[in-house]
């Protein structure tokens, strides 16, 4: 692979774009912001950025054709990787909205239920504790680092093996990070993660 693989960003009509972009730009991808499947497909990687809700995502991912090709890339195991919405986006079902989502992963979307002093959506920094034996999260492995969420709904997979990464809020212990193959999906953002953020960026990049 060349030293700047091409990263193609979807554009779906949702999603903080630009920060993402910029972001996988700092570190060293060839990134761009695709809106057409063809065009999509020629990329070493394809990313996923999501934000606001399930229903409006799922809509317009049908839409535009993204859902198929988000399951066909993801089904021949090419780099993939889903940042927030576009985590959530993978599972069966949301509770919100009550909406069937891409069913790539097994398990739904769950809306925190939390004791009164504890706020939703949850919002800030917050641990991610890794599974051990990951290339992408090797740097961070044994250290429990922090990374920045803006959430009112997380994932609950039936398999746990395709958890990557853990977390806990009020009481609620989530997957926030899950992984099987080259397909990657983090609920947190880490293009809002400052250094830590844009190392696992990097980290995803060396595999490709």
């Amino acid at each position: 692979m060349s030293a700047a693989p091409e990263l193609a960003i979807i554009d779906y009509g949702m999603g903080n774009l630009r920060s993402v972009l910029r972001a996988w730009e700092q570190v060293g991808a060839k990134a761009r912001i695709v809106q057409d499947k063809a065009d999509a497909a020629k990329a070493d990687a394809l990313v996923f950025p999501g934000q606001g809700a399930i229903v409006d995502c799922m809509r317009l991912l049908s839409s535009t054709g993204f859902d198929k090709a988000i399951r066909d890339w993801i089904s021949a195991d090419r780099p993939f990787f889903g940042i927030c919405l576009g985590e959530q986006a993978l599972f069966e079902y949301s509770e919100e909205g009550d909406c069937a989502c891409l069913g790539v992963f097994e398990g739904r979307v769950k809306r925190f239920r939390l004791p009164p002093q504890f706020k939703v959506p949850h919002m800030g920094w917050n641990n991610v504790n890794f599974v051990p034996g990951d290339p992408v999260s090797a740097a961070f492995e044994g250290i429990s680092r922090q990374f920045y969420f803006v959430h009112s709904y997380y994932t609950e997979p039936r398999d746990e093996a395709i958890v990557w990464g853990r977390s806990e809020y009020g009481g609620t212990r989530f997957a926030s990070a899950v992984r099987r193959g080259r397909c990657y999906a983090t609920q947190f953002h880490p293009e809002k993660s400052q250094a830590d953020g844009l190392a696992l960026y990097r980290a995803f990049l060396d595999t490709l």
